[in-house]
């Protein structure tokens, strides 16, 4: 099995890519070569790559080399509803396959395999899917997507990815329906630091890997919205030895592209970062990069958001609406700072990956930690019993209370000495029932009128001095 490619195949024009769901155009301008130089590739996790020649693909023992009649029995003859993506460099469809041995099996059983068929013309299109087996076959990161195999037989060509089951970044940021509910704040955060990771991974290995194309449609989600880089078509090796960038012809995708690179072709790693910077642009605020269905002023998200970033209450007006304030104002002020870094003019006023990270981190354990306050906020109420929403009978309800008396009047200046603070009255002379209101225990005990009060004082002078003919009760009481 080798490579085969017809001398006639020479025009490049603008590519389409998809991650697998959703499609996004890219743009090429420039008349130079691609590349000023060629390079070797190596990784941490892998070992040494050999030498990367164009047109070539590299021996690597992390994939296998599929038949394609394996990919046709895997993805049910290539049937269209088996299709999940769709793009100008051709489809993808989902698929089957054994676990261990990795041969097609029946539609539901074994692993989901993602498969990603390109169209048979195109010479960009095959440079990009020899760019793809050389980057993800030698690379090997829990933030990368994994590359299970590929396929070349005849003028077939395919790539095999693990399967994704949560789609794009994209999809979740930008579409709406029932599939795709909004994000959460510390959802949005753990998938901005997988992403980060991701491409400090990239910028660390020897040589340095820069990626060219970072955007939300190539950041896939796992079950767990762990974040994983893909579609390494336009990766290139950055520069080595005392060269300071990589001279290429401008590629990418619109909006993303750091200005530096757009104006002068030079790639070096801060232009990731910057392109970075867009991207938590487009998580803070849920916006894309472009759009032109929105107002002339806001059609370009970065020219924007950018005043905005610098003022803490000002940034409010930048953050996702959806989220509906279920965020700390502190943390939206530190990611909108950490975004405005990475979209500096000055590319070397920019942090690296690594430091992107540590803020990130840094960052989500501050979630975590806010997190944990808020749990232990709202568990107290609980331990409480709540007050009885049950009102008091009102005086004009004579149904429930009768008419206005004298003895409604000395309750209502006890409840206003009660209010301003006055010195309680003498407590009522019979004690109140258990769940009697005081209203309740006033009305069935009342203090006695001035009349009661003269007939009890005549008592007790007649106990006391008792006369014959009971004179003073009498007057007394008449």
């Amino acid at each position: 099995m080798g490579i085969c490619l017809s001398n006639q195949i020479k025009a490049e024009s603008n590519f389409q890519t998809d991650t697998g769901l959703t499609s996004s155009s890219k743009m090429v301008s420039g008349d130079g070569p691609e590349s000023s130089y060629s390079s070797s590739k190596s990784s941490s996790v892998s070992g040494p790559m050999t030498s990367r020649t164009e047109g070539e693909i590299l021996q690597s023992s992390n994939m296998k080399i599929f038949t394609f009649g394996d990919l046709k029995a895997a993805t049910r003859n290539f049937r269209p509803d088996s299709v999940i993506g769709e793009g100008g460099f051709g489809s993808v469809f989902k698929g089957w396959v054994d676990e261990h041995t990795l041969t097609a099996t029946k539609a539901g059983i074994g692993l989901v395999i993602a498969v990603k068929r390109l169209n048979q013309d195109g010479w960009q299109g095959h440079k990009e899917w020899l760019a793809e087996i050389n980057y993800l076959g030698q690379l090997q990161h829990h933030n990368l997507v994994k590359l299970i195999g590929y396929c070349l037989e005849d003028d077939q060509r395919l790539l095999v990815y693990e399967f994704m089951p949560k789609g794009s970044m994209e999809n979740h940021l930008f579409r709406r329906g029932s599939f795709f509910q909004p994000l959460s704040w510390s959802l949005r955060m753990k998938i901005a630091l997988g992403a980060a990771k991701g491409l400090a991974f990239l910028h660390s290995a020897e040589p340095q890997v820069i990626y060219r194309d970072f955007k939300t449609s190539n950041i896939l989600l796992d079950s767990n919205y762990n974040a994983k880089l893909s579609d390494f078509g336009l990766a290139r090796d950055g520069p080595t030895g005392d060269k300071s960038h990589v001279s290429t012809r401008v590629m990418g995708t619109y909006g993303y592209a750091a200005p530096e690179y757009l104006s002068t072709g030079h790639l070096t790693a801060k232009s990731d970062v910057y392109s970075f910077g867009v991207v938590l642009l487009e998580i803070l605020s849920g916006k894309k990069a472009i759009d032109k269905n929105r107002p002339s002023g806001e059609q370009k998200l970065v020219e924007w958001a950018k005043p905005y970033l610098t003022n803490k209450r000002r940034v409010l007006r930048v953050i996702d609406a959806r989220l509906e304030g279920q965020y700390s104002l502190v943390q939206a002020g530190k990611a909108a700072k950490l975004a405005l870094q990475c979209l500096c003019m000055d590319a070397r006023s920019r942090p690296n990956m690594d430091q992107v990270v540590t803020a990130l981190e840094q960052l989500q354990e501050s979630v975590k930690t806010e997190s944990k306050k808020d749990q232990k906020h709202y568990r107290r109420p609980t331990k409480r019993k709540k007050p009885s929403s049950k009102k008091e009978p009102k005086n004009s309800d004579d149904r429930l209370v009768g008419p206005s008396t004298e003895q409604d009047t000395l309750l209502d200046r006890a409840a206003a000495r009660t209010e301003t603070g006055a010195p309680p009255q003498p407590p009522l002379t019979q004690s109140t029932d258990l769940g009697q209101t005081p209203n309740q225990a006033a009305l069935s005990n009342p203090r006695p009128t001035n009349i009661q009060h003269r007939a009890t004082e005549a008592n007790r002078r007649k106990r006391a001095y008792p006369s014959p003919d009971n004179s003073l009760e009498k007057a007394e009481v008449s």
